[in-house]
């Protein structure tokens, strides 16, 4: 087989195939019509921050929410407090996430909270694992590096 006959309808094609990839727009490129706003928006920028100001001082409470949404906005979630047993080692996991189960199941947190909490508890576990097993191979290498060849 040729090379134009092992591509797919390579007898057919004319001229020249299109080059892998899209060749559409640039990563990071903007939209005429957004550039030309960020433009307009540049040289106001000041006027316009002043005007929201003032409004929301004259009582406009939209203009307010804009304001404190930019000032001081919401937090997302809040800080969680119960007790919860020291991680040390892969082995305290366990208990750990005992705490949080019964903590969900007692109503201190969320079932949202206890996820999140247990996401992180098992990333410390996994973190614990991954130094064990690095601890473990390299005494493995140890060994083996003291070991006698057979030839």
């Amino acid at each position: 087989m040729t090379d134009a006959a092992s591509r797919n309808n390579g007898p057919r094609t004319r001229g020249r195939p299109f080059a892998k990839g899209n060749p559409g727009r640039p990563k990071g490129a903007r939209h005429r019509t957004t550039w030309l706003a960020e433009k307009l928006m540049q040289s106001d920028a000041k006027a316009i921050v002043e005007a929201v100001v003032t409004a929301a001082r004259d009582g406009d409470m939209t203009a307010a929410r804009i304001v404190l949404d930019r000032i001081a906005p919401a937090r997302r979630d809040s800080p969680v407090r119960f007790d919860l047993p020291e991680i040390g080692s892969a082995a305290d996991v366990a208990s750990a996430i005992g705490a949080v189960l019964s903590a969900v199941a007692y109503g201190e947190i969320t079932p949202g909270e206890g996820l999140t909490l247990s996401s992180i508890v098992l990333s410390a576990g996994r973190a614990f694992e991954l130094g064990d097993l690095a601890t473990r191979l390299a005494e493995i290498e140890r060994r083996l590096g003291d070991a006698p060849h057979e030839p």
